[in-house]
């Protein structure tokens, strides 16, 4: 067989593979989610609404330097494998020996700077659980090049069996030992970190086994590792997500210290109590507006390794193609979460949470949901650039969006009374600068890239969000049934009107069949 014909068939089976990985991510992916969703409800049960608020208020700066370790470490081994050919495995090994001492300072950093983070919170009875999240953060950093080298190979499978299994023990330990903790008259705040610690605890071995980290490199092999040029590499990277992460965590950090401040002079009867019953409202608010992010997150793992190789082989065409393709995928699915999530806010959080945390937070969710949108599709626009080798620009346009972020939220959140007025202003701060963001991300890769939201595309998109926000408050509410029944009625009147517009052809369905098979 010639190579001419050999080529469409290897690519034939790269698409395949790849998207039937994306379909195993997207499905772990949807697992994590629903996971997170019983976890947080459980959470605000178990440990009580004050509580739950405090925890809100530890993951918010635990989870920055977490999801930054997560992401960019995956990305970065999973570049360096993925390039290395038939010396994956030195190549993996090598830079693991510097992932671990990596691991060790940014845990120790982590704890150290717990008792200053209280004290601006004005809550200090949150040091402890911070510090055992230092530990969290630890294990993460070691865990998470090992899931980065499973990617470079493509173990797509094996990814997204880590992923439910980590979903699952998280939330087994977070929730449960919250409860013994609580039942036995301690913390229920730090019962839940310390199950969240013996959860990853428990995934590692699984990463061992199938990274094969005890596995020795092919006999023979001659590869160099540059531990320079993948610090270099690694740098940026880090960069980037650190940038993104402080963006998802910078409003409810500002206004756990605003609210401490504010209920002082409130006239509540209990200041700290009610500011992290606040806090929890809020959270309650960010868990659906992160739904579009978090699902949309395994496009980006999918399109990090193939846009990267595209740019690496100089192929533009290809750039250009799996661009737009991931970017239309991802405004489409994120789309109908929105479009659902702004139609019926107040019962959506019902679905989870008690009536009361429904009632305070639904003009909060309403606004805050339109700008995660935008943020999700953000998210995108930076795997993008840093595929592209821009990880740089990525880094200074997060870090423009962060400073618009905190002069917005001191202007509309801070001088506004305690409780439900700030949280409104927090979401309209952070609403702006996740739009101003967004849009220079998307001008930025559009640049690069050559593409990246089809216009037309995103029209069709605004109308039938737009519709469904029109139909929501319309319908009559009722209880938890009624409405999940709602939000699918209100999925299916979306899909319709993007077929209707002529947005989801048949083609579309031919690839949903083809995927299938």
């Amino acid at each position: 067989m010639s190579t001419e014909e050999k080529q469409p068939e290897n690519a034939a089976a790269e698409g395949q593979n790849a998207g039937r990985g994306g379909i195993a991510i997207l499905f772990a992916k949807v697992f994590f989610i629903l996971t997170g969703l019983v976890q947080q409800a459980l959470l605000s049960r178990v440990i009580g609404q004050d509580g739950y608020g405090a925890l809100s208020r530890v993951l918010a700066a635990a989870n920055i330097p977490n999801n930054v370790v997560v992401s960019g470490s995956i990305q970065a081994m999973s570049r360096t494998v993925s390039q290395s050919g038939k010396d994956d495995q030195a190549a993996f090994r090598a830079a693991m020996r510097l992932h671990v001492p990596l691991a060790l300072f940014l845990g120790g950093a982590f704890a150290m700077a717990a008792p200053f983070y209280a004290s601006f919170q004005g809550t200090r009875e949150i040091t402890l659980p911070l510090v055992v999240m230092a530990v969290v953060l630890t294990i993460y950093s070691v865990y998470a090049p090992m899931v980065g080298a499973i990617n470079g190979r493509r173990k797509f499978l094996q990814q997204a069996t880590l992923d439910i299994t980590a979903a699952t023990l998280r939330t087994v330990g977070l929730a449960g030992a919250g409860y013994v903790f609580l039942r036995r008259g301690l913390d229920g705040t730090l019962g839940a970190t310390s199950g969240a610690a013996v959860a990853i605890s428990c995934v590692l071995p699984l990463a061992l086994m199938f990274s094969q980290a005890l596995r020795r490199p092919r006999a023979g092999s001659t590869y160099t590792f540059d531990s320079r040029a993948y610090l270099v590499a690694l740098l940026p990277l880090a960069l980037i997500q650190l940038g993104t992460n402080v963006l998802m965590q910078v409003d409810i950090m500002l206004l756990g210290s605003f609210l401490s401040k504010a209920s002082e002079t409130s006239g509540v009867s209990n200041p700290g109590k009610a500011a992290n019953e606040w806090v929890g409202v809020y959270r309650s608010c960010q868990l659906f507006a992160f739904l579009p992010y978090q699902l949309l997150v395994s496009i980006t793992q999918v399109l990090f390794p193939m846009v990267a190789k595209a740019h690496a082989n100089k192929d533009a065409a290809g750039v250009r193609a799996y661009v737009e393709r991931g970017a239309r995928i991802g405004v489409i699915a994120g789309g109908l979460m929105v479009g659902v999530i702004v139609a019926i806010p107040g019962p959506v959080i019902g679905i989870l949470y008690p009536a009361e945390m429904a009632a305070r937070g639904a003009a909060t969710l309403r606004i805050l949901a339109c700008g995660q949108g935008l943020f999700a599709l953000m998210g995108i626009a930076m795997t993008v650039l840093a595929s592209l080798g821009r990880e740089r620009l990525g880094a200074f346009i997060s870090a423009g969006a962060i400073l618009v972020s905190m002069v917005a939220l001191y202007t509309f959140a801070r001088p506004q009374p305690f409780g439900e007025a700030q949280l409104i202003g927090t979401a309209i701060g952070t609403s702006i600068a996740l739009a101003v963001a967004f849009v220079a991300a998307a001008y930025a890769v559009r640049r690069l890239a050559g593409s990246f939201i089809p216009w037309l595309t995103a029209a069709r998109v605004a109308f039938a969000v737009g519709l469904l926000v029109a139909v929501g408050d319309r319908i009559p509410h009722g209880g938890k049934i009624l409405t999940i029944a709602t939000a699918a009625g209100l999925g299916v009147l979306y899909l319709l009107a993007l077929v209707l517009t002529r947005e989801l052809t048949r083609e579309d369905a031919k690839l949903l069949r083809t995927l299938r098979k």
